[in-house]
């Protein structure tokens, strides 16, 4: 089973588990998120890249007006975005099975959110991942984006009883690539500090939100 598909399963697996966790924003989650939004016009394309459940990122992005597209590889995820956020009436989200990987990016967008997602890809498709995000965006367009915390070999690890798949590169490398992109950093930092030094677990999590130049 290559590392895609481990993923798709073990969240397909957990799905009520993780929709119960993940009741609310975390953090400065909800900070971030206006910087991203700030200045857009009402009924502007927001692109949800690995949407989940839709709860609370495509859901708190609805509330304000927008429109959106959520894409994530999980069936019973996006069954919970839809029991949610039904895909009919006006505003109303679409929401789209596919991995990140398989997506086209072919609709334009005002802003992309790819949160708690890049990491569950190999790094090496991260460049072109982030390559075809910045064309998908609209000039101004702003990308909110999580990654790992700090340098380290990819990794599996569980969660809920099930083994997932992480991989990443680090903050600063990250930035450099999103600038080589044209991308103007507006907030960087981290959401959780790495504690490998001490033995432990976490290998960090970091925000970003950056414009498109």
């Amino acid at each position: 089973m290559d590392v895609g598909e481990m993923n798709r399963a073990a969240y397909d697996r957990v799905a009520t588990q993780w929709g119960a966790a993940r009741s609310g924003f975390y953090g400065r989650e909800e900070q971030y998120l206006e910087l991203l939004l700030g200045g857009l016009p009402a009924g502007a394309h927001v692109l949800d890249a690995g949407c989940g459940t839709g709860w609370p990122m495509a859901g708190a992005v609805l509330a304000r007006g927008f429109r959106v597209t959520g894409v994530d590889q999980s069936r019973e995820l996006l069954a919970l975005a839809r029991r949610r956020f039904p895909e009919d009436g006006p505003g109303a989200p679409r929401w789209v099975l596919s991995s990140l990987e398989d997506y086209p990016f072919d609709e334009p967008a005002a802003a992309i959110i790819c949160w708690d997602t890049l990491f569950h890809i190999p790094r090496e498709r991260h460049p072109l991942l982030l390559q075809r995000m910045a064309a998908c965006l609209e000039q101004g367009g702003r990308l909110m984006l999580t990654m790992g915390g700090s340098a380290h070999p990819a990794f599996t690890d569980e969660m809920f009883g099930q083994t997932f798949f992480y991989d990443s590169h680090t903050p600063t490398e990250t930035a450099h690539m999103l600038r080589g992109l044209g991308f103007t950093m507006l907030l960087e930092e981290f959401m959780n500090q790495p504690d490998t030094a001490n033995g432990g677990r976490d290998k960090g999590r970091y925000a970003m939100v950056a414009q498109k130049s």
